[in-house]
């Protein structure tokens, strides 16, 4: 398995290492980003505000779904990587057909909850009538794309876990182009508003699904996947949990504070709704740069811990911080400078303009805070301890949230106060992360 695990992981020049494998992630995600913008500009423009809102406004109840099984995929990335450095052929061949079966399961199972729990969490939300219609038929479409989305993200995770980035980047890129036609065509030329973008969005999804998971057919060694051997390792099943459960807890409680936000802002009526959503994008696009570098930290700790590497697993986490929060800076502030015309992209209405706005004053120069503890998550998960980061976060983001909504915003309720909700947690959370790296750090990587 050397020629597939030695692509700068193990061994070599570190800082540009990670440069190759970061950066092909970043732009994969910021590309279907960008897709997905395209997706809130055409609603935006051709649908009006209210479906703007419906589609903008549904991303922490498909996160809350979605996470406990994209933190299982995070798991295999860790167990993968760690048996590629040990260079454990079997184990790794058994554990990348187990991911592929765990994946599709998770689908059905998102799938499932989704259909059924879309407009009763619609309801608890507090959606004003002249959207919810429409945010529940989206989220019923979106969701029966889920074994799809299901299949791509831990295929792609395998893939991630010796070092190909760039396959995964091909996949997202041909199937966010059939994404942005389809939009067009379904929302313009067939008038199908929010139902032609989920619409599309499923189709789009399957496409990337089906060509990562070709090229995982037509791989060498132990991480080619065959139909004979798609079976589900037991053994191997309980370390994707015990690495990936905690993670994908982190998120689905992240994913539940964001629901009251959402519930606490929808009560502000549909302008508040659509313009954070316009400015949501532009938080996403930092969120999807900084996560190349997370999940650089935690394939590139994972394969040194296994290989023994301590030393080099501290300068991991280094580099990835310096690295990312050196890109994510430059981002953040490119977008506070052009802050006031870009958001006409998604929105005419000036009252929704000057609310995004608003938003992004607020969050972008804070969201750095929270990317860098998204980095020393992934370090301390690489390692093998994924409850800490996990109960940290939960404590640190859904407690603080929570309070907030209940105390502050209960009192002052602006959206000014609302978004600086965000700010305050992530740098209660920081703190705590911080913490607790420099003593995981110490118990595991200064042998």
């Amino acid at each position: 398995m050397n020629e597939k695990k030695d692509k700068g992981i193990l061994s070599g020049s570190l800082w540009r290492a990670i440069l190759l494998f970061a950066l092909p992630i970043a732009a994969g995600n910021m590309l279907q980003q960008l897709f997905n913008t395209a997706d809130v500009a055409i609603v935006g423009k051709f649908a009006g505000k209210e479906a703007l809102a419906a589609v903008g406004s549904n991303g922490s109840i498909i996160n809350l779904l979605l996470n406990l099984f994209i933190g299982i995929s995070v798991g295999a990335n860790v167990v993968i990587s760690r048996y590629i450095g040990e260079g454990n052929e079997e184990r790794v061949s058994r554990a990348a057909h187990t991911a592929v079966v765990v994946s599709v399961i998770s689908g059905i199972v998102v799938m499932i909850l989704g259909l059924i729990l879309a407009k009763p969490m619609l309801v608890m939300m507090n959606s004003p009538d002249d959207v919810i219609d429409l945010a529940a038929l989206y989220l019923r479409i979106y969701f029966c794309g889920m074994p799809f989305m299901m299949l791509y993200n831990f295929s792609a995770a395998i893939l991630r876990s010796r070092g190909d980035t760039k396959r995964p980047l091909i996949c997202l890129a041909v199937s966010g182009v059939i994404n942005v036609i389809l939009n067009l065509v379904f929302v313009i030329n067939f008038h199908m508003s929010v139902a032609g973008v989920a619409l599309a969005t499923v189709i789009a999804n399957a496409v990337s699904a089906a060509l990562v998971f070709y090229f995982l057919t037509q791989e060498k060694g132990a991480l080619k996947i065959e139909w004979s051997k798609l079976r589900i390792d037991k053994s191997i099943l309980v370390e994707f949990a015990c690495i990936g459960i905690p993670s994908g807890l982190q998120g689905a409680v992240f994913s539940a504070s964001n629901i009251f936000v959402q519930s606490s802002l929808n009560s502000l009526g549909s302008s508040y709704m659509a313009g954070s959503s316009a400015a949501l994008n532009f938080e996403f696009y930092v969120y999807h740069l900084m996560s190349g570098f997370s999940q650089a930290t935690v394939t590139f700790t994972s394969q040194n811990y296994g290989a023994g590497n301590y030393r080099r697993c501290r300068s991991v986490a280094k580099w990835c911080l310096f690295l990312g929060v050196g890109f994510g800076s430059v981002l953040v502030t490119a977008m506070m400078l052009l802050r006031g015309s870009m958001v006409y992209v998604f929105t005419d209405d000036a009252i929704v303009a000057e609310i995004a706005v608003v938003r992004m004053m607020y969050i972008l120069p804070f969201i750095m805070v929270n990317s860098m503890s998204d980095i020393l998550s992934g370090s301390m998960r690489g390692v093998g301890h994924s409850m800490v980061p996990a109960l940290i976060t939960i404590g640190g983001v859904c407690g603080v949230r929570l309070i907030w909504i209940y105390t502050v915003f209960e009192k002052i309720k602006s959206f000014e106060i609302l978004m600086m909700i965000y700010p305050v947690s992530w740098v209660i959370t920081a703190i705590g992360i911080i913490g607790a790296y420099f003593v995981i750090r110490k118990k595991e990587l200064m042998r």
